[in-house]
């Protein structure tokens, strides 16, 4: 099973000293990927609600520092040489496709192909009105702006025409090595899965009835003439927060995940190596169900 470990500029790890430690630490493990939280803006006295902790807040407050997402990731990239680097995730439609699509494939090409690119359509309707970007349509939106980030990369002298952005003969160099970055689509609704489904390249339910919504993105991939076992599943656990997390272990290698999360916060106390190295052990071992000996 993969490691990786989610909101990994979260924390002590916001800062540069200890964000290359953790990283350089996590490659040397054999931690596959880091993931990274995002908010550009954080609105004092939010009422949208917070999918993802009971309450209905973000941990935190107004003044928690939580780094760009990909300043973050380039900060960590030239510190390493193999560790992936992934958002998890990254606000799809509060950035201009355009600029986004340079942005990631500015990453991909001088890390050496190693970005995993995890989308989201965002919650926080605070934010999205302070940037001047539309909440209701953030879905529709979302898509569009995938589909013309993949025409930038393929391409030279691109055209792409959806409703929310349209050009013809644009070019965006340098483009990712395989010019294609994998778009793991993130969420913890049917949409999020059922979108996993008819373009992600891999799934990470965040929250909710994690078994029913994979199952929901293979279905709506075979639906879609997709082949269902080729979209990776990346999860986390409750469980994994806090405490002994071994029935979480078996909840996870159940559902057939791919890649577990492990939560930063995990890694904060203690010798870093020793900890990555730890966790490793015994998340690494994981097997799902149907391929134990």
């Amino acid at each position: 099973m993969k490691v990786g470990i989610l909101a990994a500029n979260t924390g002590r790890f916001a800062e540069p000293e200890a964000a290359s430690e953790l990283a350089q630490a996590a490659e040397v493990a054999g931690i596959e990927s880091l993931w990274t939280a995002e908010h550009v803006l954080w609105p004092t006295g939010y009422a949208s609600a917070y999918p993802y902790a009971e309450g209905g807040k973000m941990p935190g407050d107004a003044d928690t520092r939580l780094p760009d997402p990909f300043v973050w990731l380039t900060w960590v990239g030239a510190r390493t040489s193999t560790i992936r680097l992934a958002t998890g995730i990254t606000i799809v439609p509060q950035r201009h496709p355009g600029v986004m699509a340079k942005e990631v494939a500015t990453l991909d090409f001088l890390s050496g192909g190693r970005v995993l690119l995890g989308v989201g359509v965002g919650w926080l309707e605070e934010e999205f009105k302070a940037l001047g970007v539309p909440f209701a349509d953030r879905g529709r939106r979302t898509d569009d702006y995938i589909a013309a980030m993949r025409v930038l990369w393929a391409e030279d002298d691109a055209s792409y025409h959806g409703p929310f952005v349209s050009f013809s003969g644009m070019s965006s160099n340098p483009k990712p090595p395989s010019r294609a970055v994998p778009i793991i689509v993130g969420g913890h609704s049917p949409a999020s899965a059922r979108r996993a489904g008819r373009i992600g390249d891999g799934f990470v339910p965040l929250g909710g009835d994690i078994p029913e919504l994979v199952r929901l993105m293979r279905k709506t991939a075979a639906e879609h003439g997709r082949d269902p076992m080729t979209l990776e599943v990346t999860a986390s656990h409750e469980g994994l927060r806090r405490g002994d997390p071994s029935a979480a272990i078996e909840d996870l290698a159940a559902w057939g995940v791919d890649r577990i999360l492990l939560p930063a916060h995990r890694l904060e106390r203690g010798d870093l190596a020793k900890r990555c190295a730890e966790w490793v052990d015994r998340l690494g071992d994981v097997r799902p169900v149907g391929e134990r000996g």
